[in-house]
């Protein structure tokens, strides 16, 4: 893509995407993200119901008098984007290509995160991990950051995010939010390095998939091709025995998936190329505001 039409496109979804983090998700992405952990603040006279445990011991000496140390949220945090950058996120029949809505929120999420001071980093994988972005704050960055999303080139086809989250695990020390994002697409099995990833951070998954990922057209024969793998056959989309198959076959894989997602205690959406994915994303985000 050439430099211009780059940045066109670069400010385009700075614009679109800054505004509803701004408008829309502040408050929301503020609740439903903690932060890591409690830190001192303060302290104060003992009151009937505390804990004794948060009882300062040196302090209640000094003044023969029980006082106890006050705690408060640590609001900082780190954000990671895991986007899939597959060639099936090349597709878009109903709607947008799976990857431009993919990119247009990661691009809310991480003007989210840089509004509430932040930082965010992005893992860009394939079925090996194309590129790592390590987290930071500030306007540069996150417009780095959409370049990328906008751009970038995968040197690899296929889909693994095993891998990804064993990358990502190893990788970041710290506890993160981070927000998988995919239209989950994938051969392997995930469940084991999913259950893992969460474990150790607050992991999200953000399925983006095309209306007819799920369903067949009913339009005589068609030659369908695998993007991630070349293979190509011709179908009878016609004969309703055939489009009932691949409903069952794409029904079976959605329950694979969210199985998989709630066994590992990982919030998800799913988001359809064609939808207002600024919905799904506020459904998300009051729903983990609640608990």
């Amino acid at each position: 893509m050439e430099a211009n039409e780059l940045l066109k496109k670069v400010r385009k979804i700075e614009i679109k995407t800054r505004g509803l983090s701004q408008n829309i998700f502040a408050g929301e992405y503020h609740t439903a993200f903690k932060g890591r952990g409690m830190t001192f603040a303060e302290v104060r006279e003992y009151q009937y119901g505390d804990d004794v445990r948060d009882i300062d011991w040196n302090v209640t000496a000094r003044h023969n008098h029980p006082y106890v140390k006050v705690y408060e949220e640590e609001r900082e945090l780190t954000v990671m984007l895991l986007v899939d950058v597959s060639q099936s996120g090349q597709f878009g029949a109903v709607g947008d290509e799976k990857r431009e809505i993919m990119a247009e929120i990661a691009a809310t999420i991480a003007f989210s995160a840089i509004q509430n001071n932040d930082k965010i980093g992005v893992i860009f994988f394939t079925d090996k991990i194309e590129k790592f972005i390590p987290p930071k704050k500030g306007r540069k960055h996150i417009l780095f950051i959409i370049s990328q999303l906008i751009d970038f080139q995968p040197e690899s086809n296929g889909t693994d995010i095993s891998f990804a989250l064993q990358y990502f695990t190893d990788a970041l020390k710290k506890r993160c939010t981070t927000f998988l994002i995919s239209d989950f697409i994938d051969s392997h099995s995930y469940d084991k390095a999913l259950t893992i990833a969460s474990n150790k951070h607050d992991v999200i998954g953000i399925q983006v998939y095309d209306k007819r990922d799920s369903a067949l057209p009913d339009v005589g024969l068609m030659k369908m091709r695998d993007l991630e793998s070349g293979y190509e056959q011709w179908i009878n989309t016609s004969s309703a025995k055939v489009r009932k198959a691949y409903g069952k076959w794409w029904y079976n894989r959605q329950q694979a998936m969210v199985e998989s997602l709630r066994h590992a205690r990982v919030d998800h959406a799913s988001i359809a190329t064609d939808e207002d994915f600024v919905k799904a994303l506020m459904a998300l985000f009051k729903n983990r505001g609640v608990r």
